[in-house]
């Protein structure tokens, strides 16, 4: 199971590490999830949410 927001889609991103020799080699960086109970469709769920989402989906229920 990949760890992708279900929300937008955000997910797992390549990249470099660079050295101070600037040597690159490759590396991933991975999306700031978290499982959350969320509610889609009437049904709720334990789905992974982006923190991004999250902050945004609090904001609108206040």
């Amino acid at each position: 199971m990949s760890r992708v927001c279900v929300i937008c889609g955000k997910g797992k991103v390549s990249g470099n590490n660079v050295s101070h020799s600037n040597r690159h080699t490759k590396r991933t960086f991975s999306a700031n999830v978290h499982k959350v109970k969320i509610e889609i469709d009437g049904k709720e769920s334990n789905e992974y949410v982006c923190t991004r989402c999250l902050r945004t989906n609090m904001n609108k229920n206040s």
